[in-house]
C-alpha cells in the first residue's frame, strides 16, 4: 500500500526528521504551500494521514480526506482541529503533551525580566545614541513580588517553580484545582488573582470558555502597574483592551507572544507602544524542542499506518482504539 501523508504547514528548517521515520513507508509527503483551507481540501483526497503545525484542520479538509486515518498535531494545543468532527468519522487525533514545556516556561519568564527591568526599552535607547535615555522610577524588584498563574498545567507549574527560585510568591487559577501546598503557593479564584497579581501569566488553552478571558473587565480588576505576559493561545487576550491598559498606564508593561490573528497585523499601535515587548510566536523553540515534537508527529503518524495504536490520542472515544482501515 502507498501511503501518502499531507502536511499542512511547519516552522522549522526542513523535513529530514519526519523523512527519515517515515521514510521506508512506501508513499510521499504532499507539503502545502500556503496551509489554506482551499489548497487544504484540494489536497486532501489523496492523504492517508494528516500532520498540522498552526494551519486550521477544519471539517470541511477532513471531510476531502476520506481516505484518512489520522490527523497529528504537531503541538500541544487542539484549537486549530475538528477534534469533534474527526472523532464522529472515526478518526484518531493525537498530540505531543511533553513538548515545549521548559521552554514556554523559560520564555515566560524572560519576557518578566525584560519588562520588570525594561532590557528592551534600555537596549532601544542605548542603540539610539541615548545613555540612560530611559527613567529608571518605577523599576521594581523582582524578588517578593507576586505572580499570578493562570492555568496551572505542566507549562503553569514549570513557570511557578522557575519563578519561586527567584523568589516570587505564587497566587494560581485553575478549575480542576482545589489547593496547593503551602510551600508551592495558593489557589484563588480569578478575580483574586486579577486583583492580587503584580506580573500574570497565562497557560491556558483556547477554549469557548478562555476566549477573550484577558479584556477590558479582567484588566480594570487589576491593581495599577500589573504586568501582563500571554505564551499561551492570542485568542485569551483582548489585544485592544491591553493597548487602551497601557496608555492609561493601568498595565505597567505587556508581553505577547501569541495574537488572535498570526501572523498579527503589525500596524497595530500595540506594537509601537514603548511599554510592549512582542516576540513572533516562538516561545515553543529551542533544538531539542523541535526534534522532539518532529519525531514524535512522525511516529505516531507511522504507528497508525502500520495499525498500531499511536500515542497520545486526544479522542476519549478512541480509548479503545481500533484503525479506521485494515492494514492491508
Amino acid at each position: 500500500m502507498t501511503h501518502k501523508i499531507l502536511i499542512t504547514d511547519y516552522a522549522w528548517p526542513s523535513l529530514d526528521i519526519e523523512r527519515d521515520i517515515l521514510g521506508d513507508l512506501p508513499g510521499e509527503l504532499i507539503v502545502a504551500e500556503t496551509g489554506e483551507e482551499d489548497e487544504l481540501v484540494s489536497l486532501a483526497p489523496e492523504a492517508d494521514a494528516i500532520m498540522t503545525c498552526w494551519k486550521r484542520t477544519s471539517s470541511k479538509v477532513i471531510d476531502a480526506a476520506p481516505n484518512c486515518r489520522i490527523v497529528a498535531r504537531y503541538g500541544i494545543g487542539l484549537d486549530n482541529i475538528d477534534v469533534d468532527h474527526a472523532t464522529t468519522l472515526g478518526i484518531p487525533v493525537t498530540n505531543v503533551p511533553i513538548f515545549c514545556l521548559d521552554e514556554v516556561a523559560e520564555h515566560a519568564l524572560a519576557l518578566m525580566l525584560a519588562m520588570t527591568r525594561r532590557v528592551a526599552r534600555f537596549d532601544r535607547a542605548l542603540r539610539s545614541g541615548e545613555y540612560g535615555g530611559v527613567p529608571f522610577a518605577g523599576i521594581p524588584r523582582v524578588t517578593d513580588m507576586i505572580l499570578g498563574i493562570l492555568g496551572y498545567g505542566n507549562i503553569g507549574r514549570r513557570m511557578g517553580r522557575k519563578a519561586r527560585g527567584l523568589g516570587m510568591h505564587l497566587l494560581v487559577t485553575d478549575p480542576i484545582l482545589i489547593a496547593l501546598p503551602k510551600a508551592e503557593g495558593m489557589v484563588v479564584n480569578l478575580d483574586a488573582l486579577l486583583a492580587g497579581s503584580d506580573v500574570l501569566t497565562i497557560h491556558l488553552p483556547l477554549t469557548s470558555e478562555t476566549q477573550g478571558i484577558i479584556g477590558e473587565e479582567a484588566i480594570a480588576k487589576m491593581k495599577p502597574g500589573t504586568y501582563l505576559i500571554n505564551t499561551s493561545r492570542g485568542g485569551t487576550v483582548d489585544s485592544d483592551a491591553v493597548l487602551s491598559a497601557l496608555d492609561r498606564g493601568h498595565l505597567a508593561g505587556a508581553a505577547l507572544d501569541v495574537y488572535p490573528d498570526e501572523p498579527p497585523d503589525l500596524s497595530h499601535p500595540l506594537f509601537q507602544h514603548p511599554h510592549f515587548i512582542g516576540t513572533p510566536h516562538v516561545s515553543f523553540f529551542s533544538e531539542s524542542s523541535v526534534r522532539t515534537l518532529q519525531s514524535s508527529t512522525a511516529q505516531q503518524v507511522r504507528d497508525c499506518l502500520q495499525g498500531k495504536v499511536p500515542d497520545n490520542i486526544v479522542n476519549p472515544e478512541h480509548t479503545e482504539y481500533t484503525p479506521r482501515f485494515s492494514t492491508g
